[in-house]
């Protein structure tokens, strides 16, 4: 059974609160039931983090722009993005937080300068957001870590991701590829699935995934369907909370219902071949025709194609077996429409 590898992201959900990001991840991090064939499901796999470094994430003057929003957290934008950083020995607290819940962890970097944080702790994955799939020194500065490395295609196209693997694998090739539509929410004829075919077609040297920016769970769940390794979705303890994130992110329940229908579908999918399941054979034997007579036939008769038809149980000769019957003599007398058994014939 194939394992998705799901990451539960808390992005800037956490509301400049260290305390509502170890909720977040507490959240993620419970085993999911599946109730009508009393399955106990893994939990999600990793939590995300973004860090930014404020003095290298936007000019001077969208800084100092007003910001009313509201979902604003501050007077201007960089009021608000301060308000929303928390700083590395926070990010650190998290991670331990995680890692005692058996998580791994994974974070976007956003900045060279963002590296400090690694002096307290190593990543299990370092993400590149969608919008740095062009910021090749940055790229280049987290492929030198040697930290393995997720890459989101929210913003472009093949140029651009050939131009981030180009410097990445001459450091290593521990590569993650995540198809992703940089709109929040994605609009459904926006999604285009169909990318994971193209990406594990040309890309099958790495690991396929999703990062979903859609409205409820369904798309991750089809994207599994269609052989994506990695799950990227955001998570939130309270949809109503104030942030920009918050509403189009999965609450406690989405989160339930996204990990089970996941776990499960991993499950439907099985093997690529066809066979009879064991789970079948009773059903099989109930319900599958066999070879029986449709009149009375007596010891000594001969059975003739004419004398036979078609009925349930499954336990006789098939109808791809009636050499096996028809031309046979009748040792024991065979009532109306009752199966034929071998131990009817001569």
């Amino acid at each position: 059974m194939k394992k998705t590898y799901i990451i539960g992201e808390i992005g800037q959900n956490h509301n400049g609160s260290v305390d509502i990001a170890k909720l977040i991840v507490e959240l993620v991090s419970r085993p999911v039931k599946e109730e009508v064939f009393n399955i106990e499901l893994p939990p999600m796999d990793a939590v995300k983090m973004t860090k930014r470094n404020l003095n290298e994430e936007l000019t001077a003057s969208q800084m100092n722009a007003p910001y009313n929003s509201p979902h604003s957290f501050g007077r201007t934008y960089g009021e608000h993005r301060a308000f929303l950083e928390l700083d590395d020995a926070a990010h650190y607290e998290v991670y331990k937080h995680a890692k005692s819940f058996g998580l791994e962890f994974v974070e976007t970097l956003c900045s060279i300068g963002c590296l400090s944080l690694l002096k307290l702790f190593t990543p299990d994955y370092l993400k590149v957001a969608s919008r740095d799939l062009t910021n090749l020194p940055l790229i280049e500065a987290l492929a030198e870590t040697n930290i393995p490395i997720i890459l989101s295609t929210g913003m472009a196209g093949k140029k651009e991701l050939d131009e981030a693997l180009d410097v990445i694998t001459r450091y290593h090739s521990n590569i993650s590829i995540l198809h992703c539509v940089s709109q929040y929410p994605t609009y459904p004829d926006n999604l285009n699935l169909n990318t994971i075919t193209y990406l594990k077609k040309h890309y099958g040297k790495y690991r396929i995934g999703f990062s979903d920016h859609t409205i409820g769970i369904s798309a991750p769940v089809v994207a599994v369907g269609m052989g994506a390794e990695i799950i990227e979705k955001h998570i939130t303890i309270d949809r109503r909370m104030k942030g920009t994130d918050q509403q189009g992110s999965l609450g406690p329940d989405g989160v339930n219902r996204m990990i089970r229908d996941i776990r499960i579908a991993e499950r439907w999918l099985g093997k690529e071949e066809l066979y009879i399941d064991q789970s079948v054979e009773s059903a099989k034997v109930k319900l599958e025709r066999s070879i029986a007579s449709n009149k009375t036939l007596h010891i000594g008769d001969t059975i003739r194609e004419e004398d036979i038809h078609l009925l349930s149980p499954g336990d006789g000769f098939k109808w791809a077996e009636k050499s096996l019957v028809i031309g046979k003599r009748v040792s024991t007398e065979i009532p109306a429409n009752e199966i034929i058994y071998s131990s009817h014939l001569e």
